[in-house]
């Protein structure tokens, strides 16, 4: 394995090795903490961190708001706080040594609200920045205010041209590196266009080098990019190392600080982890987002895929080959089906999945009367977590909506997110990984149960396995 040399990143030298910001207080001040102490760069999730009470126990986001506004706004107090209380956990585990850095998306409620929140309470914790799931322009000029380094999460290099030309080169002395983030192969959110196959994925090396020409095109040759996504052993990507098409390079691990002591996880998903296969973790496009999102396998996501499944256009008219009528709902309001789809929807009834749910694209989808209330009950319950949200209806504008239909083919990402990552529940809640998961039921580190803690899985990595 070749050596691994430091990395300038946020102002010091550190290993060119990343923790991935996870989600929900799935990446935290413990697991971030002990990554920066290892000389690595840590990353919190800066998307509704934790807040402690005095005891040191998470205090649970609960809302008292009657309107979806209200609730919006307590989701914001939360964030900011939790945020400023997983920053001061890390600098304090760090130990002064590495880099810590904060993950947020730029698609969540009130992104912007709490940056500034975050990085005003903790000042001088943070040395940068990563943001993606969608384009975030604005980030460059937040972080520069606080003199924090920004760090855009993108899957092209056209990506990165975009928030180049139209912000990043007024701020580009804090442009602390690019994430290169692999849209088939890495957890959580993926970044496919419509021009991309979910189905073929593309080898990230060519694509890197692309994103590395774009990035010299702008006088940033010693920049350094984060590969993300599909990293495992590095001695699969030993050719990346002092590669003049690549330049300065770190790799980003998500999956993998999951099974550690310090990892905040349930002892359920650790051990769901190590018994993954291959094909268990793929990709989806059932997030109320509108991203696709790579996820495991497992009863949550199965439903998702029945209601999908379960699923006729319809018209209010008779029109064309839509000229059978069918009843829905409680006062058996008639719309109309193909005589086919009439035969299908009658067979799921029969099924049990009796409630017919309409979407925004005039389809129907059916559901139990159980799943339809526990829709409903989300629905209402609606706190605001995205800036718009295909679920709910929701968006962060004056109207406090998207001007469509709520859609019931999607879900309540905050309540899932949050109820696994503070329970036991890895059946019927979203659980976001990397396609590489699968590897830890063959990696000999982990055999006979052994969980590492940060710092031995560093050493490891360094070995090239």
């Amino acid at each position: 394995m070749r050596a691994l040399n430091p990395v300038l990143i946020s102002g010091r030298e550190v290993l060119p090795l990343v923790e991935g910001g996870k989600g929900i207080s799935v990446s935290n001040g413990e697991s971030s903490g002990a990554w920066a102490a290892a000389d690595g760069v840590g990353t919190f999730s800066g998307v509704n961190a934790d807040s402690h009470d005095v005891e040191g126990r998470p205090i649970p986001q609960l809302y008292h708001g009657r309107t979806r506004r209200e609730r919006h706004e307590e989701l914001i107090a939360y964030a900011i706080k939790g945020g400023i209380t997983q920053a001061r956990i890390s600098h304090e585990r760090s130990d002064g040594r590495g880099r810590i850095h904060m993950n947020v998306l730029w698609e969540m409620a009130g992104s912007e609200r709490v940056l500034h929140g975050v990085l005003e309470g903790a000042k001088g914790l943070i040395h940068g920045v990563t943001c993606g799931a969608g384009m975030p322009y604005k980030i460059a000029e937040i972080c520069a205010r606080y003199g924090v380094h920004y760090y855009p999460i993108v899957s092209s290099a056209r990506a990165f041209r975009a928030l180049w030309k139209r912000a990043y080169h007024k701020f580009s002395e804090w442009l602390g590196g690019v994430v290169y983030e692999d849209p088939w192969l890495a957890g959580g959110h993926n970044g496919l266009s419509n021009s991309e196959d979910p189905e073929h994925p593309e080898a990230p090396y060519p694509r890197v080098r692309d994103l590395r020409a774009t990035m010299t095109e702008y006088g940033l040759l010693h920049t350094p990019i984060f590969m993300a996504g599909g990293v495992w052993y590095l001695r699969e990507w030993e050719d990346w190392l002092d590669n003049p098409e690549i330049g300065p390079i770190a790799f980003q691990f998500g999956t993998r600080p999951l099974l550690t002591q310090e990892s905040p996880i349930s002892d359920a998903w650790k051990q769901k982890l190590v018994r993954l296969q291959e094909g268990d973790v793929y990709l989806n496009r059932f997030s109320p987002t509108g991203f696709y999102s790579s996820a495991v396998r497992n009863p949550f996501l199965e439903e998702l895929k029945g209601r999908n499944d379960r699923q006729v256009a319809y018209s209010v008219e008779a029109i064309g080959e839509h000229d059978t009528p069918f009843p829905t709902g409680a006062r058996g309001r008639i719309v109309y089906l193909t005589h086919s789809d009439k035969a299908h929807a009658e067979g799921w009834v029969a099924q049990g999945f009796s409630e017919a749910l309409r979407t925004p694209d005039s389809t129907l989808i059916f559901v139990t009367p159980a799943a339809a209330e526990q829709i409903r009950i989300d629905q209402i319950e609606c706190m605001g977590c995205l800036s718009a949200c295909l679920f709910s209806n929701w968006a962060q504008n004056e109207a406090g909506t998207t001007g469509k239909k709520a859609d019931p083919r999607s879900f309540c990402i905050q309540k899932t997110l949050q109820a696994i990552s503070h329970s036991e529940d890895v059946d019927q809640q979203l659980m976001f990984a990397g396609h590489n998961a699968y590897r830890f039921a063959t990696d000999p580190f982990y055999r006979n149960g052994f969980v590492p803690t940060v710092r031995e899985l560093v050493e490891r990595i360094r070995t090239g396995d």
